[in-house]
């Protein structure tokens, strides 16, 4: 951690000081011919634009504009942003990342965290520090109480880092999360998130596992499969979780129930219209080839998705919340979604009828890679601002994007990044928060603020400075009753209220009955999940009144009692979920998650199958299952079964059913280890299988391997799954001067 100059911090603050662009000059404008459909641009330039250039070239819908809030060289190749309480800005930034298209020098740790203020309250950072520098490609922030926790790519640890004298730079620093194994996936691959949900949960985008943060610490707690997502988490007012896999080219999934209950994913929660996206320039650089481009060669579906958020402030068009907001920067926009609920299941459309996007842009280097609501109630958007987007193993000699950013100089163009706040006509700034030292008595009051960041902010802190003074208030307004809060936002404050008596474990029955009869389908099923503290304890009197929520009009309410009452042993709760499935207006739905429940269950009992095989077998095979988890079942699907959403096309072929999962070790370790690319089988998958292998230990090869032909595999009597390590090690030598992709006509022609 090196303290900045003075000269630095000035420099950086005076380089936004002569460009005071608070709300974009008038955009260029769409384009459309006479019939109104747009007109793509088809050779758009890939030179650097300026700030005011580009924001000129950012299309976005009438009364809408773009204020600059950081830029170049006050902040350079930005990935995210969070808030402390009292609204400083932390940018992270990976300064790294492929600064050439060979990716040269990524993991070198020079990477930084800055941190923002904006100290006379137009819109624009004014004041900047290095809050921790030295750092390794950071990717997820989270922010504390005055600490900001951190984590790294390449490890599974997490820090808290913290400026005990008030200089805007980190000083005393803790490990909060201990796991000294490094992460080995592609830094695509790795987990992102570190998102505070309602439910008082921290989550990740792909790891299974979530945390709690108890004294300082964070307390992890297993899932059983990964949710399935990548780059970017985002939540709802409710709690709902939505992810992305860029990967799988699903640019929304995991957003049916929580991925602590299991995977749900219908094919039908969108259609394959919703795949398809609309840039308004030539996006000739995307991964993977021509059959992911339109004849004006623009993008034809998601190939990026990422940096997701549900838009939940106070400050835009009422018409805009709870609408979720999905990144993809090769195509150089970022699709609104309105979210929608019929019978029980979430389905997502695009809010704009025809070939239409939120915000698009006629710059080539406007890479937008996440988006989130701000204190302000406003939208912010983070753009790397950049040439490539995509990294080095898919940049490769012999890859189709290698010769397009080439000739295009887009390897050229690094070192810069842009953040804006997207504000409506007629806005006005309001005053800025201040919720660190703030007592809980007020804080309290936030609770039923109209912003959801000051919402979930509150809840957050009162939780982690455990204030309990606040308990009795807080069962008041839980139950409707207290005298002036919760008369701004109704159901929403008393919904805070209960969580955050859940994370002062300061819930009590009473308080959890009167929500069980609460006039909102969302209080009530709130108050379901948080029963769960008492179905885990067999609790007869919660369950008894439980089952009076059976046939609960709303099928919100019926699907988390479903969820709900699966956690508890009690074979009264098991006949009540038993009936509901059978007996509900909402069968079909239910059916659905008591299944994924029925599946997640059984999932946790995969070890006892391997009881009697030899340790080291046992061990390469639970090896391989935790790497699966975390990284192919992101495209190859949780069952081995693929996964398509929306009509759309598997990003991967299955592997149940495979005649060459249980055939030919070896060609399975040549594809690991050089790739796979073309059609399998007759049929074309989205995606190419990259050379994870090359990048991996023998033994990471060899477990994943295991675990694949033991899992998915006929497993036929006198035949070992197993992939042996040497064997690995023995292929990896014979293969080491191949530096293209393998074809499965190739790998067949060499079984022979």
């Amino acid at each position: 951690m090196k303290r900045n100059s003075l000269l630095a911090m000035m420099l950086a603050g005076f380089s936004l000081f002569i460009y005071q662009c608070r709300v974009s000059s008038k955009t260029s404008g769409i384009k459309k011919d006479a019939a109104g459909n747009i007109i793509v641009n088809p050779h758009p330039s890939p030179a650097y634009q300026t700030v005011k250039e580009s924001m000129k070239s950012i299309q976005v819908p009438a009364g809408y504009h773009l204020q600059l809030v950081a830029s170049e060289p006050m902040i350079k190749e930005p990935v995210a942003i969070v808030w402390d309480g009292n609204a400083r800005m932390y940018v992270a930034e990976m300064r790294t990342y492929m600064q050439d298209i060979n990716g040269t020098g990524q993991r070198k740790p020079i990477c930084r965290i800055s941190l923002l203020e904006d100290t006379n309250g137009d819109g624009t950072m004014d004041k900047s520090s290095t809050f921790i520098d030295s750092l390794v490609l950071p990717r997820m922030m989270l922010c504390v109480g005055h600490k900001l926790l951190v984590n790294e790519t390449f490890t599974y640890n997490i820090r808290s880092y913290e400026d005990t004298n008030g200089d805007g730079v980190a000083d005393a620093t803790e490990l909060v999360y201990k796991n000294d194994k490094p992460d080995t996936r592609n830094l695509e691959h790795q987990k992102s998130g570190l998102v505070w949900n309602m439910d008082n949960w921290i989550y990740v985008s792909c790891d299974p596992v979530r945390y709690r943060y108890v004294s300082g610490k964070l307390v992890p707690d297993s899932l059983t499969n990964s949710p399935g997502g990548q780059w970017g988490l985002g939540n709802d007012d409710y709690g709902r979780l939505y992810f992305s896999s860029a990967g799988a080219e699903i640019p929304a999934l995991g957003f049916q129930i929580n991925p602590a209950y299991g995977f749900l994913n219908p094919n039908d929660q969108y259609d394959r219209d919703f795949l398809a996206v609309w840039p308004i320039i030539a996006t000739p650089d995307v991964q993977g080839g021509m059959n992911r481009l339109r004849p004006d060669t623009t993008l034809n579906h998601f190939t990026a998705s990422c940096g997701q958020s549900v838009f939940r402030g106070d400050a835009l068009p009422a018409d805009l919340k709870g609408d979720l907001l999905i990144c993809e920067p090769v195509g150089r926009l970022i699709r609104r979604a309105k979210v929608s609920e019929v019978d029980g299941k979430i389905t997502l459309k695009n809010a704009y009828n025809g070939q239409q996007e939120f915000i698009t842009s006629y710059d080539m280097n406007f890479r937008p890679v996440n988006t989130a609501t701000g204190p302000d109630g406003c939208l912010y958007i983070v753009d790397m601002y950049r040439g490539i987007i995509q990294e080095a193993t898919w940049t490769a000699e012999g890859s189709f994007l290698r010769p397009r950013i080439l000739q295009k100089g887009l390897d050229k163009n690094i070192g810069r990044g842009r953040i804006y706040r997207l504000v409506h006509d007629g806005y006005k700034p309001d005053a800025k928060p201040k919720l660190l030292d703030a007592p809980g008595s007020t804080m309290i009051t936030w609770l039923d603020h109209p912003n959801g960041w000051w919402r979930e902010n509150a809840q957050k802190e009162i939780i982690a400075n455990g204030d309990l003074s606040v308990v009795p208030a807080l069962k008041l307004i839980a139950t409707g009753k207290h005298t002036t809060i919760g008369k701004t936002t109704g159901a929403l404050a008393r919904i805070h209220a209960l969580w955050t008596l859940e994370g002062l474990h300061a819930i009590d029955k009473e308080t959890l009955f009167t929500a069980f009869g609460d006039t909102d389908a969302q209080v009530r099923k709130a108050a379901v999940w948080i029963s769960e503290t008492y179905l885990k304890e067999n609790d007869e009197a919660v369950i008894s009144k439980l089952a009076s929520l059976q046939h609960d009009p709303a099928a919100a309410v019926q699907i988390q009692l479903v969820l709900s009452l699966s956690v508890s042993k009690s074979e009264k709760a098991k006949a009540l979920q038993t009936a509901m499935v059978s007996n509900s207006a909402y069968t079909k739905m239910l059916s659905s998650v008591a299944n994924s429940v029925e599946v997640n269950n059984n999932t946790k009992l995969f070890g006892s199958r391997l009881a009697n095989m030899p340790a080291a077998h046992r061990n390469l095979i639970l090896n391989g299952a935790n790497i699966y988890k975390q990284l192919c079942s992101t495209c190859h699907g949780p069952d081995g079964k693929g996964i398509v959403v929306g009509g759309g096309t598997a990003a991967a072929p299955p592997f149940v059913g495979s005649k060459r999962v249980s055939g030919d070790k070896e060609l399975m370790m040549k594809i690991l280890l050089n790739g796979l690319s073309g059609p399998i089988d007759g049929k074309t998958y989205t995606d190419v299988m990259a050379p994870f292998g090359a990048t991996n230990t023998d033994e990471w090869v060899a477990s994943i391997l295991s675990y694949v032909r033991y899992n998915f595999g006929k497993n036929e009597k006198g035949k070992s799954p197993v992939v042996d390590v040497e064997s690995v090690k023995k292929m990896r030598a014979a293969t080491a001067g191949r530096d293209k992709f393998w074809t499965l006509e190739e790998l067949e022609q060499s079984a022979r």
